[in-house]
């Protein structure tokens, strides 16, 4: 093997001192044969033989005279490469040669049918390879391309057909992929040139598809003429026989019938004004054609399903054509004229939206969306400006959704029947027809579904009766089992769920109570795990989607709520998960209602839920009870209703509790059984739990945590020795064990339990003194000991969030706390984050959030440590704003700023921290400023500059920024800083003129300019440096862009809460 191997690598050695074409053929040939033992060493010889410079030269022997046509591709390969790279180097003669030879090389080919079929797959390369020179050469060298290449289609049907396919790929390269291969100039003459003899490649054209029988010619020149239509002046469609050509003499024939709807189709999407009044008759004649195909009553699902390729094609294809010219023509077809054709157009529309296709109905899709909005929006407006005096005024006021109300019905049947699945439906049937649960989202699903939803919510708004006669019809189906499957189910229901609050109260109501109690009865019925799993999935679905009408509705809620109970003794996959995911859903929605005592009951429901509580959860799995006990945590969080909440809360954690309890009596025992795995996984499981409640109950949580809050520091600080311990006696391999990695979980569990009370605590049980005096002080030493002692691989760094969490959320309260907890995890982890821009990812972004909480909350006790741990502080946030990931630059450039206006406050430390820090800060954030990679933080950079500027400008800087032994007396600091940044611009960059940095410098000490000029200042100075000049600096712009997508955002948002229904019911405000 070795020994062939080197034989490669001589041949191609010896190829590059005398060339020899067999031998090529023959490392090619291994190259290209998967079962050729020396297949790696001829492709690593391809490789080295390709980075020879003059190996072009030898192109043409390679297509001449290799009998492989894999050599003859790699030798135009070759040519490829150096006209790409090398064109404008070699001489103008052997420009010229390649090009004659090229050229010569594709006419010869092309010039019979036998040769043309022979080496279709060559001359196609080949004329890649000619489109390659015309980048480079046309039209400033080679002025008569065009002429030459219409007047040589003339002399052969086969070099015609050929020459085509050249204009078309011509037309691909400049006006479709040209963008990021050509520069801008380039590619405008190009543009022009193609532009300006278009009336000979017209007439060429026209000429073929009038006079030519040849049904490959005639196919290629309707596909280029496709690509033309994009760009030409539209004189050459709406002033010439062209649609009439591809009307009625090209869609008629099947062979043709493909391409010629490609050409209508950019024909029909084009919106130009000047022609309004030919687009209807244009549609009308292409109706008519149409139903010579196949009428508007035809159905398509089956055509498609047992139809050839081509058929298919035609099908999808058509869906382009309606939808393109929908968009573009809709209103002009409104008209009593145009009317009957429109509608004769949307139903076709409609039967192309039922064939069973996914890229097909998602065309249609957008057609259907834009309909429907556009109606609701007319329809909305006429309401909103229809004057009193005007009520009766006849048909003047007519609304526009009577013309579409036939064809609506259709729609509203189609989108109902092919509904995409939510992203809360957890159960899904897979490909071999079994009902499983969903491992993984599907992002086109959850987007069609979105789009599908908007539409369908104005479509009820259109007509919520004709929607609601459809779906009730398609549930009386699915109950009497005349139409049962699950996907009709599966998409009714999809469909019921996504029109909430698109009914009044009344309207949803009625529907609501004949749905609910369809599909309660449907899953008592129905026999088997697969079809119950289906009709759980479904209720489930429904009823999460509608709040509104079970806050209305009692008695509905708590016999959806038992039945979801139900559910989660189900064990097929997907319906206990799906189960709790909607009680949580709806206890966070209608809260209230559980806590509320109702009548004709003798205690709130949620007393009830309580004591069965055991027997509800009996089945579940860890990761399902934790969203039960959030649930009724989010119940226990309304304070709106009188209720012991503190005694229900005692009586919620009971079962966690008392295997708590149990778990510490064995440690009081033998503090070695903590160890046990399965102790281990407990404690993992009451502490995710009780964090769970935490974050739903809120402060109440107080009363819960006071129950264990000192066994759980003792377990922590268990596991922090038996950790130290085993990195002690194994090294850093011991944190990789899996018993020490359980202890870590634990660990991490305490602190997420911590951060979590701390960060909703609030009064009145947990009010912040109260909680910084008696929660905070026991916290101390166990975690900030264990944080300080631990190599850096044992870390955590959620204790770094816990502390930036006590000081946000208990601000003074803490004050006196912060140097002791600094000193414990300030230094031990810079020096973890220091080391590279990489490791400990997350211990580096919650280290700038405690760092910026300290400065934001507790500013005074960064003066109250030692002075070389404040200089660690400003060092760390200057490396901060040097950092590659934008969201810790970003960070560091808040608290820089946070910690100068805080300085500027306190005039006691202001002074000192100038003297000693605000060169240098100058110095570094104009470092980062100037430094393409931290474009994204321009509005920051500029935001601190000009403060710190105008700080020495307005002389509150008072002590010296500069050694007053080296500077002539009366030196002041404005001149001695002009001075000092003028020097380091001018070295930094030594292509700006001194004018140029005198002006920039004088700009930046003016007072007078607010932060947009001193921004734009900027910007004007950043566009000046090399560096930028050729760089796409958007960046700079990112404040303006961020604030303008904000804008558009919100405005959106908006518009979507003015139509009712549109937001979810999990976007809405109205937790109660």
């Amino acid at each position: 093997m070795a020994a062939s191997m080197n034989s490669m690598e001589q041949i191609a050695a010896n190829l590059a001192q005398a060339f020899d074409v067999q031998q090529l053929d023959q490392i090619v040939a291994a190259a290209y044969d998967p079962i050729n033992p020396n297949r790696a060493a001829a492709n690593k010889a391809l490789m080295q033989m390709q980075e020879t410079p003059d190996l072009w030269t030898k192109a043409d022997e390679m297509i001449e005279n290799s009998t492989n046509p894999q050599t003859r591709f790699f030798g135009l390969q070759v040519l490829d490469d150096m006209i790409k790279t090398r064109w404008k180097v070699i001489p103008q003669d052997e420009r010229n040669a390649i090009k004659d030879y090229v050229v010569g090389k594709v006419i010869s080919m092309s010039q019979d049918e036998a040769s043309m079929q022979r080496d279709r797959v060559l001359i196609s390369k080949l004329n890649l390879t000619l489109i390659e020179i015309l980048k480079q050469e046309w039209p400033h060298n080679w002025p008569t391309f065009i002429s030459d290449l219409v007047g040589s289609s003339q002399t052969s049907e086969v070099l015609c057909e050929n020459n085509m396919q050249i204009l078309k790929l011509l037309s691909e390269e400049v006006f479709d992929f040209s963008k990021d291969q050509m520069v801008l100039n380039k590619i405008k003459t190009m543009k022009e040139s193609l532009n300006s003899e278009f009336q000979a490649i017209y007439q060429l054209c026209e000429f073929i598809l009038a006079r030519s029988q040849r049904p490959s010619l005639l196919q290629v020149t309707l596909q280029t003429l496709q690509r033309f239509l994009t760009w030409i002046p539209l004189d050459f469609i709406f002033k010439t026989n062209l649609l009439d050509v591809l009307l009625n003499k090209f869609f008629s024939e099947p062979v043709f019938r493909n391409n010629a709807l490609d050409c209508l189709t950019e024909i029909g999407s084009l919106q130009e004004t000047s022609y309004d009044n030919l687009f209807p008759q244009f549609f009308t004649t292409f109706l008519s054609r149409l139903a010579d195909v196949f009428s508007p009553e035809t159905n398509l699902e089956r055509a498609f399903e047992n139809g050839s390729e081509e058929d298919q094609f035609f099908i999808q294809r058509l869906a382009l054509f309606l939808n393109g010219f929908f968009k573009a023509h809709l209103k002009l077809m409104e008209t009593p004229e145009s009317q009957s054709a429109l509608m004769t157009g949307l139903t076709y529309l409609v039967r192309v939206s039922e064939v069973r296709d996914t890229e097909i109905f998602r065309i249609c899709l957008e057609t259907w969306h834009m309909l429907s909005e556009d109606l609701y929006k007319s329809e909305h407006d006429t309401f909103a400006n229809k004057s009193p005096l005007h009520l009766n005024n006849g048909n003047s006021l007519r609304s526009r959704k009577y013309i579409y109300a036939p064809v609506l019905t259709g729609v509203r049947q189609v989108m109902i029947a092919s509904m995409a699945k939510p992203e809360e439906v957890l159960i899904v049937e897979d490909e071999n027809g079994d009902i499983v649960r969903e491992t993984t989202k599907d992002t086109d699903v959850i987007a069609q579904y979105k789009t599908m939803r908007d539409s369908l919510v104005y479509l009820t708004h259109l007509n919520c009766e004709d929607t609601e006669a459809i779906m009730l019809n398609k549930l009386t189906e699915q109950v009497e089992g005349t139409n049962w499957s699950w996907n009709n189910l599966n998409t009714l229901c999809w469909a019921i769920g996504s029109i909430s609050g698109a009914m009044s109260e009344d309207e949803e109501k009625r529907f609501l109570v004949t749905v609910i109690k369809d599909l309660l009865g449907l899953c008592e019925a129905k026999r088997g795990k697969d079809n119950k799993a289906v009709v759980a999935s479904n209720i489930m679905y429904v009823v999460g989607q509608y709040p509104r009408f079970l806050k209305a509705h009692w008695k509905f809620l708590k016999t959806v709520v038992n039945k979801l109970f139900e559910f989660m003794h189900e064990v097929h996959p997907g319906v206990q998960d799906m189960a709790c995911d909607t009680f949580l859903k709806i206890a966070n929605k209608c809260k209230r209602k559980f806590v509320t005592l109702q009548s004709d009951e003798t205690s709130p429901f949620i007393c009830e839920l309580v004591d069965q509580l055991p027997t509800i959860i009996s089945d579940l799995q860890p990761h399902q009870i934790q969203a039960f006990y959030e649930a009724v945590g989010c119940m226990l969080s309304d304070r709106g209703v009188k209720l012991d909440r503190t005694a229900l809360l005692s009586r919620l954690m009971d079962l966690p509790n008392q295997t708590w309890r149990s778990i510490m009596d064995r440690a009081n025992a033998n503090v070695d059984s903590l160890i046990d795995p399965p102790a281990i996984r407990e404690i993992i499981k009451i502490l995710k739990c009780n964090t769970r409640v935490c974050g739903s109950v809120g402060s109440l949580f107080t009363n819960q945590l006071q129950t264990f809050f000192m066994d759980m520091l003792n377990v922590y600080k268990v596991y922090s020795e038996r950790i130290s311990a085993a990195i002690t006696q194994q090294g850093e391999i011991a944190t990789q064990m899996s018993l020490v990695r359980s202890m870590r979980s634990a660990k991490k569990e305490v602190l997420r339990l911590l951060i979590t009370f701390i960060d909703k605590s609030g009064p009145p049980e947990a009010a912040p003194e109260a909680v910084a005096q008696g929660f905070i002080p026991p916290v101390l030493d166990p975690i900030l000991g264990d944080y300080q002692r631990n190599i850096a691989g044992a870390r955590d760094p959620e204790v770094l969030r816990l502390f930036a969490t006590v000081i946000e959320k208990l601000k003074n309260y803490v004050v006196n706390d912060v140097p002791r907890i600094m000193e414990a995890v300030f230094e031990c982890t810079l020096q973890m984050i220091t080391t590279n821009f990489e490791d400990f990812p997350e211990h580096r972004i919650r280290f700038f959030e405690f760092l910026k909480a300290i400065n934001s909350h507790t500013f005074s006790a960064l003066f109250n440590i030692p002075p070389e741990y404040q200089k660690l502080v400003v060092d760390s946030v200057v490396w901060a704003i040097k950092h590659t990931e934008r969201n810790i630059a970003d960070t560091g450039l808040d608290i820089l700023h946070d910690l100068l206006l805080n300085v500027a406050k306190t005039p006691h430390v202001a002074q000192g921290f100038y003297q000693q820090f605000l060169l240098s800060l100058i110095q570094e954030v104009f470092a980062v400023l100037t430094d393409r990679m931290h474009k994204s933080g321009f509005r920051m950079h500029s935001t601190i500059l000009r403060m710190m500027f105008h700080l020495v400008q307005t002389n509150q800087v008072t002590v010296p920024l500069f050694d007053p032994a080296t500077q002539p007396p009366g030196q002041t600091n404005p001149a001695f800083l002009r001075d000092h940044i003028s020097n380091l611009l001018s070295t930094s960059f030594p292509n700006l003129t001194r004018t140029q940095v005198a002006k920039f410098v004088e700009g930046m000490f003016d007072t007078n300019m607010d932060l947009p000029a001193f921004k734009q200042h900027m910007r004007d100075f950043l566009v000046q440096l090399k560096e930028f000049s050729v760089e796409d600096n958007s960046g700079l712009f990112g404040e303006e862009a961020e604030t303008e997508a904000r804008k558009r955002e919100e405005a959106l948002r908006q518009q979507r809460s003015a139509v009712p229904g549109l937001l979810k019911p999990d976007e809405l405000d109205d937790d109660l």
